[in-house]
């Protein structure tokens, strides 16, 4: 999609939506990402949670087989809402990553 093509949607969000989207592309300008990282050599270099080895992907897949927010911070009490609300972005930013590390999950 060219800037051309996506003009008229941009101009058509609200003030709030334009400064969301404002946030979201210069966030995936400086490719920096709350609480999200990649380390070498842990979980094969996947974006992860901060501090620890809970890669987005995962939580991306929990969430496609239904499981719920609660669930998710049930299960991972490590992780806070703003932990899912930093890779559930990320997801968003990288959707071919994602769904390259998942589909190579269901492979292994």
């Amino acid at each position: 999609m060219t800037l051309k093509e996506l003009q008229p949607q941009l101009l058509a969000l609200s003030p709030e939506e334009k400064t969301q989207a404002i946030q979201f592309l210069a966030q995936s300008l400086t490719n920096f990402w709350a609480g999200i990282q990649k380390t070498p050599g842990v979980m094969g270099g996947e974006a992860c949670i901060r501090k620890t080895r809970i890669p987005v992907w995962l939580l991306i897949s929990y969430r496609r087989q239904g499981a719920s927010d609660a669930h998710m911070l049930e299960g991972h009490p490590d992780l806070s809402a703003a932990d899912l609300v930093n890779a559930f972005s990320y997801a968003e930013a990288y959707p071919d990553e994602i769904e390259r590390a998942i589909r190579e999950q269901e492979e292994a």
